[in-house]
């Protein structure tokens, strides 16, 4: 066999391989965006409502990050939803009076029945830091107040934390976050793109841990 064609047969095997490797790499990319798609289709648009948002919790707890979120738990304690409140991932130095005044709540009225969590600084740190908390409580229920985009990730964390926990969801929908026509507002498809992308890892994650488990 000549090496003229040994070297067309090595470019047909390459470009075979690349061939594979575009396809493979396109199919992925497919799946992907077809799975960001689905992903901002499911966030929340709205808060909870009927039977789940009056539904009874051991405790509520709160994931830093937004305004909201805050007052949206102080609300659902003064309603009676659950017996105390854990604000998890909160900043060195800040203190129940303080963010009852913000949320214009009377301190007197609500700050026996609220803790703040410092240690936490990303979302499986909540987890691990609110499963701590729980334990200490010896509570085997929840209500997660988090951002409607954040909730599917917030809950998978918390679900591997505490596996033994019952956990209601309860999304709060944050006014800067454009979900209908989302691809069009810059601001709200980066925040997708990489809420979305750290879903992927946790869900990997989840599934790593169940065959193992198995």
């Amino acid at each position: 066999m000549s090496l003229t064609h040994h070297r067309q047969r090595g470019s047909g095997v390459m470009a075979r391989a690349i061939g594979h490797l575009l396809t493979g790499a396109l199919v992925l990319a497919v799946a992907w965006l077809a799975g960001l798609f689905w992903y901002a289709a499911d966030v929340p648009r709205s808060p909870p409502t009927g039977a789940d948002a009056q539904r009874p919790t051991d405790a509520i707890v709160v994931l830093t990050g937004g305004s909201n979120r805050l007052v949206t738990g102080l609300e659902l304690l003064a309603a009676g939803r659950a017996k105390k409140l854990f604000v998890s991932g909160v900043y060195d130095g800040v203190e129940v009076q303080e963010l009852l005044k913000l949320s214009r709540h009377s301190p007197t009225e609500m700050e026996c029945c609220i803790t703040l969590g410092y240690s936490a600084d990303s979302t499986i740190g909540n987890a691990y830091e609110t499963a701590d908390w729980m334990r200490d409580q010896g509570f085997r229920s929840l209500r997660l107040v988090t951002a409607n985009y954040h909730m599917r990730r917030s809950m998978l964390e918390l679900a591997m934390a505490m596996p033994d926990v019952e956990l209601v969801p309860h999304p709060v929908v944050a006014p800067t976050v454009h979900l209908d026509d989302w691809w069009m507002w810059p601001g709200t498809a980066n925040l997708l793109v990489n809420e979305y992308n750290k879903l992927l890892v946790v869900g990997l994650r989840w599934m790593v841990r169940s065959m193992v488990r198995d």
